[in-house]
């Protein structure tokens, strides 16, 4: 049996790697808390939780992949109180199941594999997911390196004229997952100008935007001409939905026209009771704000023992992820490992790409009590 070679080639899903690690552990008898997945583990809004049970019906049929018109609106509506910007409900916005299967699929809707320009831009250390969509859709990848001296953005120098104009999409996550940078409003805008010369697609995944702590993050949406920007978001961070499957594209017309022709065919569409969900959980901020602050407080906790401990952390402006340089001369994985042993789960930072590599990932998704109880072993092993 045959599989598609591009699949066959491509290697393990780190994070797949890491949960047979954690199965090793475990078997031991080893207890661990566990900071190496960023999907929180505070509850949801009981408001949240109430809206999906509301919108039971006595039988469900299948979801339109286009979304109910009232979600439609509800992003719009949250994107205009959120970043000041007027988007199309009709025409600009798409619900998507998450955004990872969005993420995936999208080179597949916005790149021609058989052109030459068939190029995706992707940073590194990053989520893996945009790149292997690309790969599966015959895109040819193309890394930036994401470095502390360049503040975590990419150097778009480091590409020449020439390449650029074979590139058909160019990936960026701010607040960025691993390394928790911000980026400001002019690189957007530097971006949006490089895509209208060159005529290629950004897009943006900023399923990150709302947990800050201090101003709140620019958007590619804020842009003077965002007609080569699509826009990815989710409700799994901002309002503790991961489960629920529910985020949004924002885009150019033409793009949404092929998520519409796409979607049907991948059967990807959110379902209603979801969807219900969702309008109540973009009406309200205060859910968010509560989770911002108990964000807050895991970081100031780290943030103080780690410096007690002469730990670096190069990065914690944003996300609830802390990217913290490995001590001793030791490599990620040797650290994460060490770590593992005595029950405390990072991932090691060359999972998210090669320029990981130095680096441990610490997602603050456990509670505030577990997460002073990993100190206390920090505290120990260290």
């Amino acid at each position: 049996m045959r599989l598609n070679p591009v699949l066959a080639q491509l290697r393990p899903y780190p994070f797949l790697v890491l949960d047979e690690a954690r199965k090793r552990a475990l078997a031991r008898g080893v207890r661990l808390i566990d900071f190496s997945v960023g999907d929180p583990m505070e509850e949801t809004d009981p408001g949240i939780r109430q809206a999906l049970v509301d919108a039971l019906g006595e039988r469900s049929s299948y979801p339109k992949a286009a979304g109910l018109d009232e979600h439609k609106q509800a992003i719009a509506a949250w994107i205009e109180r959120r970043y000041g910007v007027q988007v199309d409900w009709r025409t600009e916005v798409m619900p998507t199941f998450g955004s990872k299967e969005a993420v995936y699929s999208f080179a597949f809707i916005v790149m021609d594999p058989h052109s030459p320009k068939n190029i995706v831009v992707v940073t590194e250390p990053g989520y893996p997911i945009p790149d292997r969509g690309a790969e599966m859709a015959g895109g040819r990848v193309l890394r930036l390196p994401l470095l502390e001296e360049n503040h975590f953005l990419p150097d778009l120098s480091a590409i020449p004229d020439a390449t650029w104009d074979e590139v058909a999409l160019l990936w960026v996550n701010y607040p960025n997952n691993p390394t928790a940078a911000m980026a400001p409003l002019s690189f957007y805008e530097q971006l949006a100008a490089k895509a209208a010369r060159h005529d290629f697609i950004v897009a943006s995944d900023e399923a990150y935007s709302e947990i800050y702590f201090g101003a709140p993050t620019s958007s590619a949406l804020q842009v003077g001409d965002r007609s080569h920007m699509a826009v990815f978001n989710t409700q799994s961070k901002r309002s503790s939905m991961t489960g629920y499957r529910s985020g949004f594209i924002v885009a150019h017309p033409e793009i949404i026209r092929g998520l519409a022709l796409y979607r049907p065919l991948a059967g990807v569409a959110v379902p209603e009771f979801i969807q219900h969900a969702t309008i109540e959980a973009l009406s309200r901020e205060n859910h968010v704000e509560r989770m911002r602050g108990i964000y807050a407080a895991k970081r100031e906790l780290f943030l103080e023992f780690f410096q007690s401990k002469g730990i670096r952390v190069a990065g914690a402006e944003a996300t609830f992820y802390l990217w913290c340089e490995v001590p001793g001369g030791q490599t990620a994985q040797e650290f994460a490992s060490a770590l593992l042993e005595e029950g405390v789960v990072v991932a090691p930072g060359n999972y998210f790409g090669d320029s990981g590599e130095g680096f441990v990932r610490i997602a603050l998704v456990p509670t505030l009590e577990e997460c002073q109880a990993a100190i206390a072993i920090l505290d120990r092993v260290l």
